[in-house]
């Protein structure tokens, strides 16, 4: 995609109206932000009427952001669901043919999709724009999938039983459990379909980008050189957690979030002491358990830690006994959604109870918060396996094997490790390096900032 001097390169970022996907998109153009080059992050048309920072800020502050938004049908009625087993099936027959309205809207010199929007890459190649899949998982998770699907190495033939232990390289002894939940019958037909599609559409990808860094994950890195490789371009979080003291001008400095913040929180802990308050988050799509909720209210309570906790919808928490007593008694507040990047890196955060969604285990890193892992389904048990196993911050909180229940004693044994047990002191020096690491792959010269300037090259000039 050859440009002329002062000629600008406009990138297409696509995404799926998830929250897990829209952030990193639109951190990925932040750290990518360079003279001359603009980007156009597309997602589906519901999504705008979900956004409650983007829509007004693109149009008020359009003059000077670096991203604009665009919209393109999902091909089901307006007051659909929308649950992912119904949107992806119609995406993938009507993708295509509505994003492709955007393709033909502007001149664009790449494209950057998800991973699990199969059909963008087939879009690119047809109007002969090279693509990149920015892998919003760890290098862990798409060394699996790609072994597995391609068939470089051995798996057990059956994985209904979880407790069969699977060695691949660069990677800790797992067991079937550990193994992204796609992969697993139990996930049904459905996605395993879309993993299948993803890896062939691999063919049409030129760079596989990573939110990750390579200090992070080197030996997975390395372990998949000879074979689809990977380009570590993160963490991508937002600047001011590396550091950075300019000012953040795309999209006015915001995140796409689909749920408003309650930034009364952040009072909050402005009033709690240093390392005092238990952050609890199982991200946006998880709904908590009434069983999961009163026994990590009941554990706090007994252990006197003070909390934020978010829950969705807040409601649902607030009518467990156990916690409404205690909000009412100013132990702690429950919250529907809040600035997640801005409260871990809290003076007041001791530790992190988290469901393991990538996105928050880069941050935890990235902030130097040690993590009470207690992960569901997807990346998730994989990422507790890093988390706990491979970068050593963390403690794992596992359901009773007898009855599958969260027990009060679990969970108190867990805050007890991370925040006063033996290990504890660890667990707060390892992030504490990681944290550093982390800001250095993406400093001038460090090894995200270098193979950015690579992929940036390579769509100016190729």
């Amino acid at each position: 995609m050859r440009n002329s001097e002062g000629q600008e390169t406009h990138v297409l970022l696509v995404a799926l109206p998830f929250q897990g996907h829209l952030n990193p998109m639109l951190k990925f153009a932040k750290h990518l932000s360079r003279p001359n080059l603009r980007f156009t992050l597309a997602t589906t048309e519901k999504t705008r009427d979900l956004l409650f920072t983007a829509a007004t800020t693109a149009d008020e502050e359009h003059h000077r952001s670096l991203v604009d938004l665009a919209f393109f049908s999902d091909g089901l009625p307006k007051d659909h669901t929308r649950a992912a087993d119904s949107l992806i099936p119609s995406l993938r027959k009507v993708g295509a043919k509505n994003l492709s309205k955007i393709v033909e809207s502007k001149r664009f010199s790449c494209i950057v999709t998800v991973p699990f929007a199969p059909w963008v890459p087939g879009v690119a190649a047809a109007y002969n724009i090279p693509c990149a899949i920015l892998w919003i998982e760890a290098c862990g998770a798409f060394s699996v999938y790609y072994r597995y699907y391609m068939k470089t190495n051995a798996f057990p033939e059956n994985l209904e039983d979880l407790n069969q232990t699977v060695e691949l390289p660069g990677l800790p002894l797992l067991e079937v459990g550990d193994l992204p939940s796609f992969l697993l019958p139990s996930s049904g037909s459905h996605f395993n379909s879309l993993m299948v599609e993803f890896v062939d559409c691999l063919k049409d990808v030129k760079w596989v980008l990573v939110n990750s860094f390579y200090e992070l994950e080197s030996e997975i890195i390395e372990s998949m050189s000879d074979l689809k490789p990977m380009i570590p371009i993160g963490p991508l979080v937002s600047p001011f957690l590396l550091g950075a003291d300019e000012e953040d001008k795309t999209l006015g400095g915001k995140n796409l979030d689909m749920w408003k913040s309650d930034e009364y929180c952040m009072e909050w802990l402005d009033k709690q002491g240093r390392s005092s308050v238990v952050y609890i988050s199982f991200g946006s799509l998880l709904k908590s358990s009434e069983n999961q909720v009163e026994s990590i209210a009941t554990a706090l309570r007994n252990r006197g830690v003070s909390f934020l906790w978010v829950i969705r919808p807040k409601e649902k928490g607030e009518n467990v006994g156990v916690l409404q007593e205690m909000v009412k008694e100013g132990q702690g507040i429950v919250i529907d959604w809040g600035p997640q990047e801005r409260i871990l890196s809290h003076v007041a955060i001791s530790c992190f109870v988290t469901h393991c969604g990538w996105n928050s285990t880069i941050e935890t890193v990235v902030t130097g918060v040690p993590v009470v892992a207690y992960p569901s389904w997807i990346d998730q048990p994989l990422d507790a396996r890093l988390l706990v196993d491979v970068f050593g911050i963390g403690v794992r909180m596992r359901n009773n094997a007898v009855d599958g229940e969260l027990k009060v004693e679990e969970v108190e044994r867990c805050i007890e490790a991370v925040t006063e047990g033996s290990a504890a002191a660890d667990m707060r020096r390892r992030p504490t390096e990681l944290k550093h690491a982390a800001r250095s792959a993406l400093a001038p010269g460090g090894s995200s900032a270098r193979n950015l300037d690579s992929f940036i090259a390579d769509i100016t000039i190729s």
